[in-house]
């Protein structure tokens, strides 16, 4: 279906404002006249235009917009924010009809741009490509939804079960390198997407981890230092406070078990070596459905989710 063709335009467009966007949602726009694309656009960073607007401003003959139809991955806003509502323009330019992936759960928006476009006269489909669209905004939805920021668990292990050798603060030990440079690359191409990294405060002391995207371009997530493993309710609560979308639990062992123990995780990335390491730091048991496998030289990248 053309629906669906098109749809799908919208969110390889909305990615591209993955890491940028946040605490927004990423959506991509795009619209379609007698079959063809005469303009497109996506929501580039917070608190600027957003995808409806910037589509809508690179047709080069606004006169075709009362003939054509808008595609759009999320339910068009309805109230002010950084920025005016899209469903006012919409309605402004006068197009006939607004086809969208799913609906915004933000409670000032939700089913309201819709309702407000089907009054105005415009033919509204929903609920295409749904899931995907979900999927693409699985950051968002969480963090409205449940009022906390999404959990990414994130660890290296060997082929054995072992996140590390055992180590003390003052020995000077490195610890056991399971990465290599591509594995590096993927790692900080993560940590640019999500909002913030959190390691344990032992993590700290025996590693002095940058945290940082060097090997990768754009922003570096919010660093956190988790001083115990046990409030760690409250300390998602504060996260929602500050408007953190996402977050990284990078390590240790004895943290990222804290999230599992309290099933407080989304979904968890397992870096696994061939290298065997035969004794020490046991690593976190992950209990859930296995979503992908990734194969690279190595060793593998496992992704699951509860």
């Amino acid at each position: 279906m053309n629906n669906d063709k098109y749809m799908r335009r919208c969110l390889e467009l909305a990615k591209k404002g993955k890491g940028y966007v946040a605490p927004n949602p990423m959506v991509g726009a795009v619209i379609i006249h007698k079959g063809k694309i005469v303009g497109e656009g996506y929501h580039r960073k917070w608190g600027e235009a957003h995808a409806e607007v910037n589509a809508i401003r690179s047709v080069r003959q606004p006169e075709l917009l009362k003939k054509s139809t808008l595609y759009v991955n999320l339910e068009p806003c309805s109230h002010f924010g950084k920025t005016p509502p899209c469903v006012n323009l919409i309605i402004e330019k006068q197009i006939p009809q607004i086809v969208i992936g799913m609906t915004d759960p933000f409670p000032q928006v939700s089913g309201k741009g819709i309702q407000i476009l089907r009054e105005a006269g415009m033919e509204v489909i929903t609920d295409v490509l749904k899931a995907e669209c979900e999927d693409l905004n699985k950051n968002f939805i969480t963090f409205v939804n449940k009022k906390r920021p999404y959990i990414i668990l994130k660890f290296a292990q060997s082929a054995d079960g072992y996140m590390d050798k055992v180590r003390e603060i003052n020995d000077r030990q490195i610890p056991v390198k399971f990465s290599d440079g591509f594995m590096q690359v993927l790692v900080h191409k993560m940590r640019a997407e999500e909002s913030a990294i959190m390691v344990g405060s032992r993590t700290l002391e025996l590693d002095k981890p940058q945290l940082n995207v060097r090997y990768w371009q754009g922003n570096d997530p919010v660093r956190i230092k988790a001083e115990s493993a046990k409030p760690l309710a409250e300390l998602m609560n504060e996260l929602y406070k500050q408007n953190i979308q996402s977050l990284i639990v990078e390590g240790g062992a004895k943290l990222i078990q804290s999230f599992v123990n309290e099933n407080l995780w989304d979904e968890a990335r397992i870096e696994v070596s061939a290298l065997k390491l035969n004794e020490g730091v046991k690593a976190p048991l992950i209990s859930g459905t296995l979503q992908s496998v990734q194969k690279c030289e190595n060793s593998s990248i496992l992704v699951f989710k509860p």
